[in-house]
């Protein structure tokens, strides 16, 4: 079993619980459950980030048709959910993540998303990550991406949950010109 991931929680003001976007709501952590709440949490966070693409394409300094997910640990874990349902993503970069072992109601669990994410991803994960396992966690991940083969790509370090910077940067930006193209100035 997976220890407890993703984003840390503490206590703001009056003892309020601090969840994602100052909900500051009863969620007690990053850990998916079989509960309501958990299932709304989703629901809301898949709206806030549809809500943050509709802005995007009101911007006239931005490409709406060339958008990329970037998912760090927590993210990357969310990923097949959000994924799956946002259209608007050309293709993904995933680091620090993978499959988790908790169950969720079946429309907010990633197991039942997953096949169905299509687009180029990237993974990019530590040898020795104690949150997400090579063999438990990442592989079953990138296996399960209903991703062309052609269009996945997993890179692993020798290192823990966090990938080293330079590479992260080099992998994603190498990824980017691949499939949105070169940035034009």
């Amino acid at each position: 079993m997976l220890p407890k991931q993703g984003v840390r929680w503490t206590y703001h003001g009056k003892g309020q619980r601090v969840s994602t976007f100052e909900r500051r709501d009863e969620l007690k952590n990053a850990i998916p459950e079989t509960t309501a709440l958990w299932r709304d949490h989703m629901i809301a966070w898949s709206k806030d980030l549809g809500r943050s693409l509709d802005y995007l394409e009101t911007r006239r300094d931005t490409d709406p048709g060339n958008l990329a997910y970037l998912g760090l640990s927590w993210g990357s874990a969310l990923a097949p959910i959000f994924l799956a349902v946002e259209g608007r993503f050309k293709t993904a970069i995933l680091e620090s993540g993978g499959m988790g072992f908790q169950k969720g109601f079946p429309e907010a669990d990633a197991i039942n998303f997953v096949t169905r994410v299509r687009m180029p991803v990237l993974m990019l994960n530590g040898r020795y990550d104690h949150f997400f396992p090579v063999e438990s966690s990442q592989l079953p991940l990138f296996r399960l991406l209903g991703t062309p083969e052609k269009d996945k790509r997993r890179v692993i370090y020798e290192t823990g949950h966090a990938v080293p910077r330079k590479e992260f940067i080099r992998e994603s930006l190498d990824w980017l010109d691949k499939y949105l193209g070169p940035v034009k100035r």
